[in-house]
């Protein structure tokens, strides 16, 4: 449950800004979603096909309802889209980004079989912190707050009431020793400057002390003449202009794992105690050299927990920081820093919950080998996500948000609560499909290609590997095509240069496995090619043809072909769902005299919120790993596999099918 405290925060409303007002069947969707919430609909579901505006719906109903809302979105390219979006909704209110602050984050962990300890490893984004840093801070001082979040908000934070409680409010007038005033802001983890200035850090003057808040770009300074606050001012962090005169502030903790000396005492006595129990119960099983690297190990983190209020890996002393004696109490998280009436909206939902729903069981297999081997005690097992059970706890209403809700929306939400919303304030319609064989595809193929290049459009073929994607490519090019293949061999920033390509002409067609991933708007693209549409599968399914369908949904010329050779059950799945879709988006039209038009679109970096190399997944050495593992590994890899299809991340699925007929060849040896 939440543990946001019960005072009262600044009442400024929400107001949305825009040049445009609901249309189509978006004002429907919004007062039915809004009456939902109202009479305390715990599950609702917006179907909104491609191009519908569903974030303008998601901003109509946050105006509408006035509460402080979070955003779930699957990965933080989209959540910088969807941040972005409701900036310029809601311009005068306080949205904010909360995402994982790592660029590289490797875990701390063992691999028995090679006897390797992998020390945690990360490199952390100081942009992003200040955003995680703003989100927090807006919470606990005003109720118009709106946070964009990826799946890092299950993730423990720091206690709530620990953090506000260690806040420092500073008002002009104050009677304060400026010794003292440092003293306090270095219990709350602010390091004092020396050569540089920048976020947490605190900055002294004489009779001046400037703070620099990890929330903010501008600075805090205080004069405090004779012991007194006499003047606080906000400034400029690199001009020192001084842009506003302050009667008060609140300088809230340089971290959110931060806890009072008294706490950080009684959680070393209580690591102590544990550290004893498990130390015999090694030594009893006759593991001398693991109990004496636990000791040794933890002995050094009290240490430093005593001398500096910070260890490398505090998080995993988090039940006795916390005052949670009780082994598997669920962590701290961002969701505790919302008060109870929040709202929740899971972007992408079909992708996110599943998501969420794997993030706890992967920590854990990881967690419970550095404890096997005296790496860690066993209440690090404390230091997680959220179990699946707990978020829905922590979620009292939900509006889930996908173009293909998944089984788990349409098993909890109302009949009377799955809202669609199909028609486009464009008038755009879903493509018409056509299903041809696969005998002379690629005369075809070209043909339609031909004509859509000479139109000054875009074409995008989905095929089944990466060895036919680089085929088809060669054969185009040879064929005087400008054209381009994108897979998961290709480096995150050349994709986003692929695709701003492809969009300003550089090159007319992109071939891949799957295209879905991207999560962009391709006005350009009027004709998609789904090649093997008939071998049904994770690349293949109903949901996976629906979303690579509705790309072609943002061009009045949008039109897909299907190459097979028989209609599966998927196929025919996502034609009629496509066909009842456009039924309803031409009756519309021809009801209130619409003509459709293409969506014009500005061309700009597409990952300009983003531009972080992903880490690839490493391959297994499969010639290095014991025969009695191979097995674990492979229900490992099929688990995984599994959950990237659900994801529909199929390249990811794609690479794990081949690695696991590989796994399987050499285990049956």
């Amino acid at each position: 449950m939440s543990a946001h405290p019960k005072k009262q925060l600044a009442a400024k409303p929400f107001r949305l800004v825009s040049d445009f007002s609901p249309t189509g069947d978006q004002p429907a969707a919004i007062d039915r979603l809004v009456d939902g919430l109202l009479t305390k609909e715990k599950h609702q579901t917006l179907l909104g096909a491609t191009g519908t505006g569903k974030t303008f719906t998601m901003a109509n109903i946050v105006e509408k309802v006035q509460r402080p809302t979070i955003v779930l979105a699957h990965n933080k390219t989209l959540a910088a889209q969807l941040c972005s979006e409701f900036q310029a909704f809601f311009p005068d209110n306080a949205i904010s980004y909360f995402v994982s602050y790592y660029d590289y984050y490797q875990p701390e962990a063992y691999v028995p079989h090679t006897d390797t300890y992998i020390e945690k490893d990360a490199s952390i984004n100081e942009e992003i912190e200040k955003f995680r840093h703003a989100a927090t801070m807006n919470l606990l001082t005003r109720r118009d707050v709106l946070i964009v979040a990826s799946v890092s908000c299950i993730y423990g934070l720091g206690n709530v009431e620990d953090y506000e409680a260690l806040a420092i409010t500073v008002t002009r007038g104050d009677k304060m020793q400026r010794d003292t005033f440092l003293r306090r802001l270095t219990d709350i983890q602010y390091r004092r400057s020396h050569l540089e200035f920048k976020q947490g850090m605190v900055h002294v003057l004489g009779d001046t002390v400037e703070v620099f808040p990890p929330s903010a770009d501008t600075v805090i300074r205080i004069e405090m003449p004779f012991d007194e606050v006499e003047r606080i001012q906000e400034v400029d962090s690199f001009t020192g202009e001084v842009l506003q005169e302050l009667n008060a502030t609140t300088i809230f903790p340089a971290s959110h794992n931060v806890t009072t000396q008294d706490k950080i005492d009684r959680a070393c006595d209580g690591v102590l105690v544990e550290l004893k129990d498990r130390e015999a119960e090694l030594l009893k099983a006759g593991e001398l050299v693991k109990a004496e690297r636990l000791r040794m190990r933890t002995e050094y983190d009290i240490e430093m927990l005593k001398e500096t209020g910070y260890c490398t890996g505090i998080e995993n002393y988090v039940r006795y920081l916390t005052n949670n004696s009780e082994p598997g109490r669920p962590p701290s998280t961002l969701l505790d820093y919302f008060p109870d009436d929040y709202l929740m909206i899971i972007d992408e939902s079909h992708i996110t919950i599943p998501q969420v729903g794997a993030m706890e069981e992967g920590n854990r297999s990881r967690k419970q080998t550095l404890i096997d081997f005296g790496f860690r005690l066993p209440s690090s097992h404390d230091n997680r996500p959220l179990k699946f059970a707990e978020f829905e706890d922590r979620a009292h209403q939900r509006i889930y948000v996908s173009a293909t809700p998944g089984k788990y929306e349409y098993a909890h939400t109302p009949k009377e609560r799955l809202v669609e919303q199909i028609i486009r304030p464009t008038g755009l319609l879903d493509p018409p499909v056509a299903v041809k064989p696969t005998k002379g595809q690629m005369d075809d193929l070209f043909r339609e290609v031909q004509e859509t290049v000479t139109r000054g459009e875009r074409v995008l073929i989905t095929t089944l590997t990466k060895r036919m994607a680089e085929d088809l490519t060669k054969f185009l090019a040879d064929h005087g095509q400008k054209v381009q293949y994108l897979h998961s061999d290709v480096e995150t920033l050349d994709r986003i240069e692929i695709l701003r390509k492809l969009r300003t002409g550089t090159i007319d067609i992109l071939v891949g496995i799957n295209l879905l991933r991207e999560g962009l708007d391709l006005p350009e693209v009027s004709f998609i090619a789904i090649l093997d549409a008939d071998k049904q599968g994770f690349l293949r399914s109903r949901d996976a043809l629906i979303q690579t369908i509705g790309r072609a949904a943002r061009n009045v010329n949008g039109h897909v072909t299907l190459y097979a050779d028989r209609m599966t059950d998927a196929m025919k799945q996502a034609i009629d769902e496509t066909g009842r879709r456009r039924a309803i988006q031409e009756a519309h039209n021809t009801k209130h005299g619409i003509t459709p038009t293409t969506i014009k679109k500005a061309i700009r970096d597409i990952a300009e919120e983003h531009r972080k190399l992903e880490l690839r997944r490493p391959k297994h050495d499969h010639t290095k790993i014991p025969k009695d593992e191979k097995k674990r590994l492979l229900e490992e890899l099929e688990e995984q596999m599994d959950l990237a299809a659900q994801n529909l991340e199929f390249e990811k699925a794609a690479d794990l099918r081949d690695e696991i007929e590989l796994l399987r060849r050499e285990f049956m040896k």
